[in-house]
Parts: C-alpha cells; structure tokens; sequence
C-alpha cells in the first residue's frame, strides 16, 4: 500500500495533495488560454503561432502518457511523482519568465512532458492508497470533482492573475501548487520499488509514443490549418499504424507496457472510451461559451470564470452524490447513461442564445443541468477505468484513462474549431448583400450573427457527442454495482508474496 495502516488518517492528507496536484495540472490549460492573449501582445508573436502554446503542451503530454504510466509501476510511484511535481514547476518558472516565444513553446513543451509522469502517477497512488470500497468512493469522488471542474476553475484564476497580477503568474502560480503537493509527498508517501525484475517494452514504448504524437499533431493539425490539408491526413494516418503495431506488440511481448487484459475488461475498456467521449463533447462549453460571454456579451475574464461557477457547484454536488451514494448501489452504467443525455440536454438547449440573450435566462439554466450532468460521468469513470487492476498496472491503467481524457481533448478541440469556423464562413456567405456590407466589408451586426450561428452548431454537434457517449457507455458497461473477478485478483496476490519476506505479517 501506499501508506503504512498505523497512521490511517494519513490516508486522506494524502488524498489532499494528490488532489492537489491533479487540479494543476488540469487548470493549467484554461488558465494558460485565458492569458494568451495578453501574453501574445508581450512577446510579439503572431496570432497563428498563439496555437503552438497549446499544441505543444498537448504533443508532449499526450504521447508519453503510457511511458509515464509505465515507469510510475517500475520505478515507484513516489520518485515518478515528485519527478512529474518538480519538473513540472520548474517548466512553469521558465515559461513565466519567458523572454520570446521559441522559450514559452519549449517551457510548455516540458510542462506537457513532466505532466506525463504526473497525471498517471497521481492517480495510481489514488488507487492503490484507498482498496476499501466505501473510502474509495469519496476519495475517486474528491479526484473526479477535481478532474471534471479544474479547466472551469482555469478560466476563473486565469482571469483573476491575468487582470489583477500579469500573464506571467499564470504560470508561476504552478510553483505554489507543487510546492505544497511535493512537500506532502515527502513527508507522507514511502517508496515502493516494482516486485521482481521487469523490463520496459521499448518497442512498445516507441510505437505508443511516436502514434499518439502523430495522431495528437494530426489533429491540432485540423485545428490550425485544414481537414484537407496532407499534414492532418497524413499524420492522422502514421499515428492510427503506429498504434496498431503497439497493439499487435502489445499482444506479442512478454511484459507488455500495456497489458491488453486491461483495456479488454469490458467495464474498463467502455469507461476508456466514455472518457474520450466526454473530453471531447466538454470542450464546446469551455470553448465555445467562453468567447461568446466574452466576445458577444462583453464580459471581463474574472466576470466569465465567475460565470461558470454554479455549473463548478453542481458538479461538485453530484460528483459525492453519483460516486458516493449511488455507485456502490447501481454501478457505474446507468449514471454514464444519465449523465451523457443530461449533458447532450444542456448543449442543446444552449442552441438557444443570441446576440442580446440574458445570462440568467438563457446560459445559466444549462450550466446547471451540464454541471449534473458531467458530474456523473466523471469520476465513476475514473473509479471504473482503474477498478480491478493489479497494483503492478495501476500506472499504465491510470495513464490510459488520462490518455483518453487528453486525446478527446485535442479531437474537440480540432473537430469543433473547423465546424465552428466552417458554419461560420457559410453564414457570412449566405447573408452578404449590399444592406450587410459596411465600407466594402461585413457589418458588425452580420459578423455577430455569423459568430453565433457557429457556437450554436458546435453546440449542437457537442450534444450529439454526448448522446453518442450514452450509447456507447450503456452498450459497453455492464449492469451492475463493480465486482472484483477472481482472474483479476491473481496478480495482486502474487506481487504480495514477491514483495513480503515469508514469515512476516502483512500489512494493510
């Protein structure tokens, strides 16, 4: 275990700094989003190398999530762990006191990197730390409340720092977050080296790394150029062959970096995909309704993040209640199911804004139901994908399930930009005439409805994705409060005896 049973209440400060350090790296995309702007003005880079803050982070840290996975089984969760917080803040000073673009890019680039270790590391001592089915439930409560609010809680710090402070302590603010985190993890985790001698499958390692980088650059690929263009194609296609030779390896080798009886569980592999479902649908709320309260309703930074935070409140609220009180009595499947339509709900009904629309009335309303919604999606999710598993895999399955958090990320992200942008276009051509044009130009006005013509179609396209993650999730998962298979329960035996001298009592 994680933590030694003579100093239970340990159990939930190490809960507190896990969690601690999940949430920087969560917000760390919102609240870097919210400053680009000002940051772009400072360093005087272009609006279209403005993306490459994004994309870098995303490359680094959505190709060697597994491999961070991976070395948190082998070489212990706490070297990987305070190697992922130290890294990371590091990264965040350079990126805070950058003097060019070249040096932000690299900072963030590195941040994307540590994270890797981070993430999977996090969440593995999270499930090895707490077994016991009631205590689970509040702490995978706790983490997925984190999980699920932490880009929203972005968009609120980032506005603040950004306003009141400078760009720059959006990321230095990172400093504070593993400090503490880092010096909790001194004190209260204790090492635990891998039982036995394995070995890293390096040519798995290669061909999982080198397909998620081709498949994450693909896509922001999308979102920076075209669908059309030969480098999303291109790459899009190099990273699915990459990845199907890792599958084929990972079916081959001996001591695979991704054993396959843990995507092939069909509870974990349908809360996988829930997960890069869900990633991929919540990124029209926090890209979409972020510059429409912006852009068309005028509000500040700090006024947009508090916008967001009854949607903050209700997930909180239903993340305890679906995780504590119903999971253990329903299992995860019929909350995917609720949680996905109530989220497609909200989506669609934010179809229903305009130019002049009254947050109370038209926004607020499916901010609510959205936050119910992913709310119960999240963190039964998390609890699911990692349920079951051996401690010796609870990296790698820790690290899959925040893969597919981050590839649904870029797949939103790019998928919803070119319709936006496409819907966009479509309507400034439908509607230009001379009562439209102002000094040979589109008028303001046309522009405006133009802008909300696209929010309400990448509305309704995230809503189809969220009722598609109810079919799939309802399909996928079985009825049923979690059991624990005796096949599963093998391997955790036979790593006790390996790890524990004979004779010796064990400990919980």
């Amino acid at each position: 275990m994680a933590i030694s049973a003579r100093d239970d209440r340990s159990r939930w400060l190490i809960l507190a700094v896990i969690a601690l350090a999940q949430l920087m790296v969560v917000l760390d995309a919102t609240v870097v989003n919210i400053a680009l702007p000002t940051a772009q003005k400072a360093l005087h880079f272009s609006t279209a190398d403005r993306q490459w803050v994004v994309t870098a982070y995303a490359l680094s840290f959505g190709s060697l999530l597994l491999l961070g996975g991976k070395l948190a089984d082998l070489l212990g969760r706490k070297v990987t762990f305070l190697i992922g917080l130290l890294g990371f803040a590091i990264a965040s000073a350079v990126g805070g006191a950058s003097v060019n673009f070249a040096m932000l890019v690299a900072a963030r680039a590195c941040q994307g990197a540590f994270g890797a270790f981070l993430a999977p590391s996090a969440l593995s001592l999270l499930t090895v730390t707490f077994s016991d089915a009631k205590e689970r439930g509040k702490a995978f409560a706790v983490y997925g409340a984190v999980a699920g609010t932490g880009g929203a809680v972005g968009l609120l710090l980032g506005g603040l720092l950004t306003e009141y402070l400078s760009w720059r302590w959006c990321l230095y603010i990172n400093l504070f977050f593993a400090g503490i985190a880092a010096t909790g993890a001194v004190l209260l985790l204790r090492r635990q080296p891998a039982p036995g001698r394995p070995r890293l499958d390096l040519p798995g390692a290669a061909l999982v790394c080198g397909g998620m980088f081709c498949v994450v650059y693909g896509f922001s690929n999308a979102a920076l150029h075209s669908w059309g263009a030969a480098g999303t194609w291109g790459f899009l296609i190099a990273g699915v062959a990459l990845l199907a030779g890792f599958a084929w390896r990972q079916a081959q080798a001996a001591q695979p970096l991704l054993p396959l009886r843990i995507v092939l569980n069909r509870n974990r592999g349908g809360a996988y995909l829930t997960m890069l479902i869900a990633a991929s649908g919540m990124f029209g709320v926090f890209l979409f309704l972020t510059y429409y309260l912006q852009q068309t309703l005028r509000f500040s930074p700090v006024i947009t993040g508090v916008a967001f935070l009854p949607m903050i409140a209700c997930m909180v609220l239903c993340t305890n209640i679906s995780n504590i009180v119903l999971m253990p009595r329903t299992g995860p499947r019929p909350l995917i199911i609720f949680g996905m339509l109530m989220s497609a709900t909200a989506l669609a009904l934010l179809t229903r804004i305009g130019l002049h629309s009254n947050y109370a009335s038209a926004v607020l309303p499916s901010l609510v139901l959205l936050g119910v919604g992913l709310g119960s999606v999240f963190a039964p999710v998390i609890n699911t994908a990692t349920f079951g598993v051996p401690p010796q895999d609870a990296g790698v399955a820790s690290a899959t399930v925040n893969t597919g958090q981050q590839l649904g990320g870029s797949i939103g992200t790019s998928l919803l930009n070119s319709i936006f942008a496409t819907a966009t276009a479509a309507y400034v051509a439908a509607h230009i005439g001379p009562a439209t044009l102002v000094h040979g130009r589109p008028s303001p006005q046309l522009i405006g409805l133009a802008a909300i013509h696209g929010y309400t179609t990448g509305f309704w396209w995230s809503a189809a994705i969220f009722a598609g993650g109810a079919i799939v999730g309802g399909t996928l998962m079985r009825w049923g409060p979690l059991t624990r298979q005796v096949t599963e329960l093998r391997p955790q035996r036979a790593a006790d005896a390996l790890a524990e001298p004979t004779g010796l009592p064990r400990q919980a």
